[in-house]
């Protein structure tokens, strides 16, 4: 059931529809991002014990507190993911890539007779929902998606003249067969495109000496799109004869299935920070994100079609849905040390989530939130993520370097730790004049995963997934 949920995309099936909304849109929306901006991200993302520059303040909005002067802060990203398929023993390797402008952000240090007030705004890509699949190979089990599709008594597979109905002695409909017991090539593709945006704004102040408070208000906005294409073809002529007694099915050919998902959301949550500088050497830092509140506007279209001898093609009335609904996301709780002597600066930082919290809130039918939040609470887990990092000053070169680890769990339960997904980050920074500084980090990430194009463990694909991301932060302090 596990894996159902997570990678079927026909994830609950209904007579003439199939429904898009299940759980793995909720976690879609609640994993972490790994965006912050250059120099911070060479360091692992361990920067919530840190401060002076934006990309902290992300992190942990309290280091805004430590900022003396005012900075204005841009970047960009490329990102390319590599998704190496193993199908029923048959490979297939395929890239996608994308690049967005990553970030702007402003801080301004305000005048006080004691401590500081700082305030900071600004914008950053913090997720991107860059992903690509590619199979092909022969399934010689007995199992196919038209099976699939007639068991659940989905009329696309009756509309396409793939199965047929049984009844009674009294001529009543009791449910759907058909003669296709699997024996066909399967192959499709599925990518995904789009990310989500913060429009952020700050303020951190020294509530004691050494102790600093801050406090940030992000609003959301985002894009995702899905564009899925399965077939199944019968490269071994398997099926020569009707498949149904009325119309043209004989020799049959091949089955298409195509889907489109679009959305359109909006988001906003508040994250707290505190930052205590416990001496000249050494900072402890924590936040709590609190619980982000997501409305989702999806347009979601299916398409299917059959093909038999003699050119006979049938194709269903293309399925288009609209709708909206809301998605809850959890607290996040992280605490980290940093350490700084002789040039040379040490930091890591732990983050806590609980995914069964997550939950569809608003939106849907009453019974699909139940069934939703119930197999989220079944399904997932709390997990502790993890990121170290280090950063050395090279003397007489105005030059930083920089290099650290990330490991991001899987929210599902039992899952092995190949399924983490892991970051090694590294990269450098320098003063290119007396007020512009220039930070680039790269970083590569890999996990593995597996998905279910029905059913579970029927049609799965084996996946060895690679990322790699350039990221260049341009820092002004003016």
């Amino acid at each position: 059931m596990k894996r159902l949920i997570k990678y079927s995309l026909v994830a609950v099936l209904f007579t003439g529809l199939v429904s898009a909304q299940n759980p793995n849109d909720a976690l879609r929306l609640s994993e972490s991002g790994i965006f912050t901006n250059a120099s911070i991200l060479a360091m692992g993302n361990s920067g919530i014990a840190l401060g002076g520059d934006y990309g902290s303040g992300l992190l942990n909005p309290a280091s805004f507190a430590l900022s003396k002067k005012a900075q204005l802060t841009g970047g960009f990203f490329y990102n390319t993911l590599e998704n190496n398929v193993t199908f029923f023993s048959n490979q297939t390797n395929f890239s996608n890539n994308s690049n967005h402008f990553s970030q702007f952000g402003l801080i301004i240090p305000m005048p006080a007779k004691r401590g500081s007030m700082v305030f900071a705004a600004g914008y950053s890509r913090v997720k991107d929902f860059n992903n690509t699949v590619r199979f092909d190979g022969f399934n010689p089990g007995n199992n196919s998606m038209i099976q699939n599709l007639t068991w659940n008594n989905d009329d696309i597979a009756y509309d396409l003249y793939l199965s047929f109905g049984v009844f009674d002695f009294n001529d009543n409909w009791l449910y759907d067969s058909t003669i296709v017991d699997g024996m066909l090539n399967q192959s499709g593709s599925i990518i995904d495109k789009g990310g989500i945006d913060s429009w952020n704004l700050s303020g951190a102040v020294e509530i004691a000496k050494n102790l600093f408070f801050g406090a940030t208000l992000n609003i959301y906005s985002g894009t995702f799109k899905r564009e899925r294409e399965y077939y199944e073809d019968d490269t071994r002529n398997y099926y020569t004869g009707p498949l149904v007694t009325d119309g043209f099915s004989e020799n049959f050919e091949s089955f298409e299935f195509r889907e489109a998902i679009d959305w359109d959301l909006v988001g906003w949550d508040v994250k707290f920070g505190l930052l205590y500088r416990i001496n000249r050497f050494s900072q402890f830092g924590a936040s709590i994100k609190l619980p982000t509140h997501y409305t989702i506007r999806e347009d979601y279209y299916v398409n299917a079609s059959s093909y038999f001898g003699n050119s006979v093609v049938y194709s269903i009335d293309p399925y288009i849905s609209e709708i909206e609904y809301d998605i809850t996301t959890p607290f996040e709780l992280s605490g980290g040390l940093a350490y700084e002597i002789a040039g040379l600066k040490a930091a890591g930082q732990l983050t806590l989530v609980d995914y069964t919290q997550m939950e569809f809130s608003e939106g849907l039918s009453a019974s699909q939130r139940v069934d939703n939040n119930r197999l989220i609470n079944e399904n997932f887990r709390s997990v502790v993520s993890y990121s170290i990092g280090a950063e050395y000053n090279i003397p007489f070169f105005d030059m930083k370097i920089r290099a650290g680890f990330i490991n991001l769990p899987s929210a599902f339960k039992n899952d092995p730790s190949e399924f983490d997904k892991k970051y090694l980050t590294a990269g450098i920074g320098f003063v290119a004049s007396s007020v512009l500084g220039i930070d680039i980090t790269y970083v590569h990430g890999w996990w593995k995963t597996y998905g279910d194009n029905y059913g579970v463990d029927e049609s799965r694909t084996y996946q060895d997934i690679t990322r790699n991301n350039l990221l260049v932060t341009f820092t002004y302090g003016i």
